[in-house]
């Protein structure tokens, strides 16, 4: 089992946030759709509001599909960079999801920071009778990661690794 990164000192100051631009995302779904194709077409794309559904709805395209849904999952307690996280996430209006039994759901989320909403999430699609669900990301913040696999074994497919804060063009400069 590999070990987790390990966080930085509390008296070290904070990596400086990267901004990420429009063409670096339209590069990073391309990436995702490459991945996913190889790996078999979803039925269904499930995007985790807000950050997943922006990558999610531009990936469906990229992967002909039209089955595109929201769900809700909050951990993070602001939108500023190294903002404070809740110990689950808060998973609001499941109901939106519809009916998953027997899919094949791909789940997208632009970032995994701790890795902890995505399989929370993943886990829930499963509970709600998905066959088969399969994680896409945008990026991974290797520097909060929170799981015991490092992330290219706890997330199907990621675009990229870094090891700082992402700022997304979708969020402007919180």
């Amino acid at each position: 089992m590999a070990t987790p990164p390990t966080a930085p000192a509390r008296d070290a100051a904070p990596p400086t946030p990267l901004h990420l631009t429009w063409d670096d995302i339209g590069s990073a779904v391309q990436v995702l759709a490459e991945r996913v194709i190889a790996d078999g077409l979803p039925q269904a794309v499930v995007g985790i509001m807000r950050g997943g559904m922006v990558p999610a709805v531009w990936l469906a395209h990229r992967l002909g599909l039209r089955d595109v849904r929201a769900v809700e999952v909050v951990r993070t307690t602001g939108d500023g960079v190294n903002a404070a996280k809740t110990p689950l996430p808060d998973v609001r209006n499941p109901a939106s999801l519809g009916d998953l039994q027997g899919l094949d759901v791909l789940l997208v989320d632009d970032i995994a920071g701790s890795g902890v909403t995505l399989a929370h999430t993943a886990d829930m699609l499963r509970d709600l009778g998905a066959a088969r669900v399969r994680t896409a990301v945008l990026a991974v913040n290797r520097a909060n990661w929170e799981q015991e696999a490092p992330p290219g074994d706890a997330v199907d497919h990621i675009a990229a690794l870094y090891d700082t804060w992402i700022v997304f063009p979708w969020e402007g400069t919180a």
